[in-house]
């Protein structure tokens, strides 16, 4: 906010320039202010004379002289000075610097806070993994830069909902349940052989193991379809988990965690595929193999 009060008191003084004849009427770009690349050539600095001095007919030099003779005294800047080749510096008045001490103690974390968004709803999905295995490095990353969005909006007076969308239905989970099916029969010492196109990391294992200590053979007692959409059940489950905890440790926690398959189950899906059809934005639609989702839900847009 201080550079915007600096780069307003800079406008007014451009302007009382040009009223005065000190230098001609033209149009003003937008004014930048930047921290010098010395301590010593003040607090914040300005080339907007560099910038206006062909279309004035000025040496920068001699431009930014007139504009600095003109920028009137504020509570904020001590003195505005001119350096080569044509630069505007700014010095903070002490006494305004000394006096932020109180202000930012009363504010505590929430100083610097703005209200450009006037509590306006947004809503941020990140990470967002397939629920068919753990984090690794690269969402670690993007959940930093994620939950520092959310931060960053939230202080900028915007009412933010961080959102985790799963996605339980599909291909993918129903690769994720057949692998972990062929882990759970070989842990009960049967021959079982993980799909090509399955997920063979070792956390499968891991996690079949677990549920034949928790539930036993109950799953293979079961119709096979049965037993696979049970067995399914656990090892979803056993998946967030982790990536909650893991999520927990970067102390990000989230507002909504959206299951995919409620889109299905709801009628959300049926919903947006009958408004697409009726605005005639569907260019063609065929059905995508796989037995998993209802087949209302087995369409693919192309």
């Amino acid at each position: 906010m201080l550079k915007q009060t600096i780069a307003e008191l800079l406008a007014k003084a451009i302007i009382r320039a040009q009223e005065t004849g000190k230098i001609p009427s033209v149009t003003v770009p937008e004014i930048i202010i930047e921290r010098p690349q010395k301590p010593e050539h003040g607090d914040y600095a300005s080339s907007i004379p560099l910038k206006l001095a062909r279309a004035v007919g000025m040496k920068p030099m001699v431009l930014a002289q007139e504009i600095a003779g003109c920028f009137e005294p504020s509570a904020e800047i001590a003195a505005a000075t001119v350096a080569p080749p044509g630069f505007i510096n700014f010095k903070l008045k002490d006494e305004w610097l000394a006096a932020q001490v109180d202000g930012v103690l009363a504010a505590k974390s929430t100083y610097g806070n703005i209200g450009l968004g006037q509590n306006q709803k947004i809503q941020i999905e990140f990470v967002s993994l397939n629920p068919t295995g753990p984090l690794h490095a690269g969402h670690g990353r993007g959940a930093v830069l994620g939950s520092t969005l959310c931060n960053v909006m939230k202080a900028a007076g915007y009412d933010v909902t961080k959102e985790y969308y799963f996605n339980d239905a599909g291909n993918q989970m129903d690769a994720f349940r057949l692998s972990l099916w062929a882990r759970y029969q070989q842990a009960l010492g049967k021959n079982a052989e993980v799909p090509a196109e399955g997920y063979h990391g070792i956390y499968m294992v891991d996690i079949a193991k677990e549920a034949v200590e928790k539930e036993g053979d109950r799953f293979l007692k079961m119709p096979e379809a049965q037993g696979i959409e049970e067995l399914g059940k656990i090892g979803l489950a056993s998946v967030l988990a982790t990536t909650r905890a893991d999520l927990k440790q970067l102390r990000l926690e989230y507002d909504v965690w959206y299951s995919e398959k409620t889109l299905y189950q709801n009628g959300q899906f049926d919903k947006a595929m009958k408004l697409l059809r009726k605005a005639a934005l569907l260019l063609r639609e065929r059905a995508l193999p796989g037995s998993y989702l209802p087949p209302s839900a087995k369409i693919k847009i192309t």
